[in-house]
C-alpha cells in the first residue's frame, strides 16, 4: 500500500570549502593585538629594570659583602649582615617604633581624615576654602615641613611653648623633640597634620560616588545619620578605605625625610626608622654592606606586606573592578 501524502525533502545546500581565510583574520588580529600590546610594554619594562629591579639585585649583591662604597665589593662577609640585623637594638628598635607609626597612622590619622571627610562632603559655606586648607600641608615638601616644625617646637622660643604659654599651660610645653618620651609622638603629630589632608580628599572622592538617592531611600524609612553612615556610606567607601590603609601603612614603613630634618634620629635612636638607619651607616658610617642589608630587609617587608595585602584585602577590589570591564564590554 502505497502513501497518498506528499514527502518534501529538504533542499541540501552545496558546503563550501574552507579556506581558512576566516581562521587567518582573527589570528593576524590577535597578532596585531599582541605585537602593540609588546610594543607599548617594553618601553616600561626597560624602565623598570634599569630604575628598580636592576639597583634591588646589586644591593642584594653588596649586602654580602663588607664593603665601604669605594672600589668594587672584595670582602665577602657571606650573611654576617643579615645576622648582625637580628642582633643590633638599634634595627630591633626600628622596628617596634615602625609598627608603632603604623598603628597610630590607622587608627588616629585615617578616622579624623574620614570625619573631616564626611563633614566636607555636606553644605556647609566655605567648605572649599576649608579643602584647600586642610590640603595644603600635603603640598609642602617634607623638608619645608620638618624645617617649619624644628622651629615650632623649639625649646621655650618655639610657637608651641609659647603659645602654651599664653593660654597658662607651660607645663604642658618643654622638649618635645629632645626628649625620650616624646619625640615619636611630636613626630607623629607632623605626621598627621602633613598626611591626612591626602587622605582626606581621599574619602572625599570616595564619597563622591556614593548614590544619593540611597541615603535619600534610607531616610524615608527611618534610618538616622549614623545607621546611614554605618550601613550605606562605609560599605561603599570600602576600596577608598583599603587604598588609603595601604598609602598609609607604606609610607609609615619607609619614612625619611621628616624625621632626618627634625631629629636625625634622636635623641639616642628614640625617633630613628628603618630608613634612617640605613641612611647612618650607608652615607655617615660608609658601611655600604650593612646598609644594603637593611634596604633589603625594608623591601621585603614592604613586599610582603603587599602582597599579602593584595592578596587577602584588595583582591575583591580588583575582581569586582575586572568584572565591571567585562560587563560594559
Amino acid at each position: 500500500m502505497t502513501s497518498t501524502g506528499t514527502h518534501h525533502e529538504r533542499p541540501v545546500l552545496a558546503e563550501k570549502p574552507d579556506t581558512g581565510g576566516s581562521n587567518r583574520r582573527p589570528l593576524a588580529r590577535r597578532a596585531r593585538d599582541w605585537l602593540t600590546a609588546f610594543t607599548f610594554t617594553v618601553p616600561a619594562l626597560v624602565l623598570f629594570g634599569l630604575l628598580v629591579f636592576a639597583p634591588i639585585l646589586y644591593a642584594l649583591y653588596v649586602s654580602f659583602f663588607n664593603w665601604s662604597g669605594f672600589g668594587t665589593p672584595s670582602d665577602f662577609a657571606g650573611a654576617d649582615n643579615y645576622t648582625r640585623l637580628l642582633d643590633d637594638p638599634v634595627f630591633l628598635g626600628d622596628l617596634w617604633r615602625g609598627l608603632l607609626l603604623v598603628l597610630l597612622s590607622v587608627g588616629i590619622q585615617l578616622p579624623f581624615a574620614l570625619a573631616m571627610a564626611v563633614l566636607l562632603n555636606q553644605k556647609l559655606r566655605g567648605r572649599a576654602f576649608y579643602r584647600m586648607l586642610f590640603f595644603a600641608p600635603y603640598v609642602l615638601s617634607e623638608v619645608i615641613t620638618g624645617v617649619l616644625f624644628s622651629m615650632i617646637f623649639a625649646p621655650d622660643e618655639g610657637l608651641a611653648d609659647r603659645t602654651l604659654g599664653a593660654i597658662g599651660l607651660d607645663g604642658l610645653g618643654g622638649l618635645w623633640l629632645a626628649d625620650q618620651d616624646n619625640v615619636l609622638a611630636t613626630v607623629f603629630l607632623v605626621m598627621m597634620w602633613k598626611y591626612f589632608g591626602f587622605h582626606m580628599m581621599l574619602y572625599l572622592a570616595g564619597l563622591q560616588g556614593v548614590p544619593a538617592e540611597l541615603h535619600e531611600a534610607a531616610r524615608i524609612d527611618g534610618a538616622g545619620p549614623w545607621q546611614r553612615f554605618r550601613h550605606i556610606t562605609l560599605p561603599l567607601l570600602g576600596p577608598t578605605i583599603r587604598i588609603s590603609v595601604f598609602l598609609s601603612v607604606i609610607g609609615a614603613i619607609q619614612l625619611f625625610d621628616l624625621v632626618w630634618v627634625m631629629t636625625q634620629g634622636g635623641p639616642d635612636h628614640h625617633s630613628e626608622t628603618m630608613a634612617v638607619t640605613l641612611f647612618q651607616f650607608g652615607f655617615k658610617r660608609y658601611q655600604i654592606g650593612y646598609a644594603s642589608a637593611i634596604s633589603i630587609a625594608m623591601f621585603l617587608i614592604s613586599l610582603v606586606f603587599a602582597l599579602a595585602y593584595q592578596r587577602f584585602v584588595l583582591r575583591r577590589d580588583t575582581e569586582g573592578a575586572l568584572t565591571s570591564m567585562r560587563g560594559n564590554r
